[in-house]
């Protein structure tokens, strides 16, 4: 095989591999809803304390400006 075919070879399946890539992923997105794995820290803000430290922290940092 010469050095041309080889390359071309090479492109050819360069180009599929990357041609693969853009294909559409399985997850379906809808507009507001998080379809990812469920998140610790949500049910965490839930609660009062987390909400006071949250907001406190939130005070702080904006005394400033």
């Amino acid at each position: 095989m010469n050095t041309r075919a080889l390359w071309n070879a090479g492109s050819l399946a360069l180009i599929a591999l990357l041609a693969a890539g853009c294909g559409r992923s399985a997850h379906v997105y809808e507009p507001g809803v998080y379809k990812g794995p469920k998140d610790p820290l949500v049910a965490m803000q839930a609660t009062a304390e987390q909400k006071s430290a949250l907001q406190a922290r939130f005070t702080k940092g904006q005394t400033d400006r």
